[in-house]
């Protein structure tokens, strides 16, 4: 039982013995101990009001009831009923509240002719228009609560969703990083394995060619540790914006992502590693989303880090396509060894890379097949769509 229901009983019933007690209209009988224990029934029900208003509103009723049939005056006790109403129009059924209605409108309208000086005329009134308001009253609150309710409901299922969203963007985020660190770390340790394999089997014979592969074994490590920075710094700041000014290596971290602009580098590398390699380029070049062109750049690097493991001294060749409505790269080679390179210890491929590579593409919309050639070798090719219209060689965007 609420307190404040309770209290709310305890009151009435209280306001009603001492007004009983001091209030005597000429004609009626004086407020006695029968008068009491009656008021005392019909209103100590409300402390029920708020877990079983029903019940508190019959209650109530019949003892307003009887205390109307023992003579006493109606004036005392009249509000309990319209009380118990609201409750059980608040929190029962519109059924039940009209039902609740009518019993309380048919004891209004029997303390009206008790009054005896008013009339039947005002006894109607009286027995519609209070019922009435109370219902409308209680009914609103009602309905606004199940509002509420509803509302809570919503805004719980939101939170269920942002929380689900939330642990898919991690997943994909996830999932992106395992593919960066892939290709950054695949094709870097690719070249400095096959080099530092060279390195050490012409170590004696041919001290300039050892001299050589350190040198790139050097270079490679660097351009991996410098990517790993830039990666590794946008994960703790998460834009550019947010690193400290002036912190010059935490700027340096934030060097433009790899794109097709540097493919001829990537290709000087895997040279040094053995692997010959022609680029062309056909169509109009042109600047494309970043986005995009690291998916490009990282497909390139994948393929070759894969001739590099699997053929490491055929001939790859690396053609860019730019049509008027997509982009296509394709990587192939010949998957014939001359004998000119040495090959490392390099661990079984384990599929992730081809993988990343699809994964890449569907991201942009686009495709990427992988499988030998008819006449030998190995192909990689990669589709995305781009837009028709001429883009901006300084922003990437169609000029206004």
């Amino acid at each position: 039982m609420p307190a404040g229901d309770g209290a709310l009983a305890v009151g009435l019933t209280v306001a009603a013995a001492v007004v009983g007690q001091q209030y005597h209209p000429a004609g009626w009988p004086p407020f006695d101990l029968f008068a009491y224990a009656l008021s005392a029934l019909v209103s100590l029900p409300l402390a029920l009001r708020g877990i079983a208003p029903f019940l508190a509103l019959v209650s109530s009723c019949l003892a307003f009831a009887a205390y109307l049939a023992a003579g006493y005056q109606p004036s005392l006790n009249f509000w309990c009923p319209a009380i118990a109403l609201y409750s059980v129009a608040a929190h029962r059924s519109t059924r039940a509240s009209a039902v609740g209605a009518a019993l309380a409108a048919a004891v209004i309208f029997y303390s009206g002719l008790a009054a005896r000086e008013p009339g039947v005329l005002v006894a109607v009134v009286q027995a519609v228009v209070v019922p009435a308001v109370v219902w409308v009253f209680g009914h609103r609150s009602r309905q606004l609560a199940e509002r509420n309710h509803q509302l809570a409901e919503v805004t719980a299922q939101l939170h269920r969703e942002q929380e689900w969203r939330a642990r898919q963007a991690v997943a994909e985020e996830q999932r992106r990083i395992a593919r960066e660190l892939h290709d950054v770390i695949a094709h870097h340790m690719s070249v400095i394995s096959v080099q530092s394999g060279m390195a050490g089997y012409v170590f004696s014979s041919a001290p300039e060619t050892a001299r050589t592969a350190l040198g790139t074994i050097a270079k490679s490590s660097q351009e991996a540790l410098r990517e790993l920075r830039r990666m590794l710094t946008l994960l703790r700041h998460g834009s550019e914006d947010d690193a400290p000014a002036g912190a010059g290596e935490a700027r340096d971290a934030y060097a433009p992502v790899p794109g097709l602009a540097q493919v001829a580098d990537l290709a000087e590398r895997v040279r040094t590693a053995g692997v010959s390699v022609e680029v062309r380029t056909s169509g109009e070049p042109r600047t494309l989303p970043q986005g995009m062109e690291l998916c490009a750049f990282r497909v390139v690097q994948e393929s070759l880090t894969n001739v590099i493991k699997h053929a490491p001294s055929a001939d790859a060749s690396v053609h860019i396509e730019y049509r008027r409505r997509e982009l296509v790269v394709t990587v192939s080679d010949n998957g014939r060894s001359t004998g000119r390179s040495v090959r490392a210890n390099v661990a079984p491929p384990s599929g992730h890379g081809l993988i990343g590579m699809r994964e890449r593409a569907r991201l942009y919309g686009g495709t990427a097949d992988a499988g030998p050639r008819t006449e030998g070798g190995f192909r990689v090719r990669l589709t995305l769509p781009v837009s028709s219209e001429r883009f901006d060689p300084e922003g990437g965007r169609p000029p206004a």
